[in-house]
């Protein structure tokens, strides 16, 4: 195996509401490994978006979007930056849109909200490392990175979060499994 013990990541899990007192996701998917699963959070602010972003949450020009900006911990060692991106009219006046964790975390806030996950796009891409993320991920620049770009939307294609997870390839390993139609 590698450093990382190797584990598969489920995104389901991070789309479903945590009952009272249930470990986040993250802590929870590790622990399972038997590694400790953190995270940091960096920023909670208001930001134009990026461009591809913007497009998946239907922001328009000039429209302004909640970004949480976090740093997932593996035995305290970075692994993944995680940037996500709810609309204003969304997160606004939320927890969303604090800077301190949100009890159960943002999926099971945002399903208070109404905002029920009922489809999710992904696209995975590998990348270099630019040198803020370097930083942040205490690897060298230009160090090859996973890129997964999820939007999740509600009844109806509404999206309502937009998330870019930056990870380090090691020990990680996708999972799909759907049924056709």
């Amino acid at each position: 195996m590698d450093d990382f013990g190797g584990w598969i990541g489920s995104s389901e899990s991070y789309l479903s509401p945590r009952a009272p007192g249930q470990a986040d996701a993250w802590s929870e998917e590790l622990s399972e490994t038997g590694r400790s699963g953190s995270q940091r959070l960096r920023e909670v602010t208001e930001v134009a978006p990026p461009a591809p972003v913007a497009q998946a949450l239907r922001i328009e020009e000039g429209g302004i979007a909640i970004v949480r900006r976090r740093v997932m911990l593996v035995d305290e060692r970075p692994v993944e930056l995680t940037d996500s991106y709810y609309p204003a009219a969304v997160a606004a006046g939320t927890r969303l849109a604090e800077a301190r964790k949100i009890p159960g975390g943002a999926s099971t806030l945002l399903t208070e909200l109404g905002y029920v996950p009922d489809e999710v796009y992904e696209d995975i891409s590998i990348s270099r490392a630019m040198e803020e993320e370097a930083a942040l991920l205490d690897v060298e620049v230009g160090t090859l990175v996973v890129v997964l770009f999820r939007v999740v939307f509600a009844a109806g294609r509404v999206p309502f979060e937009a998330s870019v997870m930056t990870m380090l390839p090691e020990g990680r390993r996708f999972r799909y499994q759907f049924k056709v139609r």
